[in-house]
Formats: C-alpha cells, sequence, structure tokens
C-alpha cells in the first residue's frame, strides 16, 4: 500500500485525446477528483465517492474540449493537490 495520499503526473503530458490521472490513497477515503479548465469551468468528474486504499487509475477523454492547459484536483481527506495537464490537438 502507498505511505501517503499523493496525485501524480497524467501520462501522456501533453496529449490528445486520452490521458491517464492516478492517485494514490495509504487508507480508504471519500475522493474528488475534477478537471478544470483555466477559467476554473468544471469539465469533468473522474471520481466522486469512496475509494479503497491502493493506487487507482481515471481514463480522461478531452474529446471535444480545446486545446489549451487544464487543471485536475484531487481532494481526500484532508489532502488537496492540483496539476496541470495539457491538451494538443
Amino acid at each position: 500500500l502507498p505511505e501517503k495520499t499523493e496525485l501524480l503526473q497524467n501520462y501522456p503530458n501533453p496529449f490528445n485525446p486520452g490521458t491517464v490521472v492516478s492517485c494514490e490513497l495509504p487508507v480508504a477515503s471519500n475522493v474528488e477528483l475534477r478537471v478544470y479548465d483555466v477559467l476554473g469551468r468544471e469539465v469533468a468528474v473522474l471520481a466522486n465517492g469512496m475509494l479503497e486504499a491502493g493506487r487507482h487509475e481515471f481514463r480522461f477523454d478531452a474529446t471535444g474540449l480545446a486545446s489549451g492547459v487544464y487543471v485536475y484536483r484531487l481532494r481526500a481527506g484532508g489532502y488537496n493537490d492540483q496539476k496541470k495537464m495539457v491538451v494538443l490537438r
């Protein structure tokens, strides 16, 4: 099991049209994993609910989204982190 909660960098990055976002949880947690555009508008919800401890991978399909920078944010228990990803068309 992971030693700490962590949001990992997506891969591939930059991408078109799909990428994988991963996180690690040392204990079962209520998780929110959402994707936002640079204006702060939510464009996708990758996870919203309880997840077991371990490593989790979520596929994100950006079909229909414009090229540019997007932010994905993980909230799990008291943990909050965000990272950037780039869609290239």
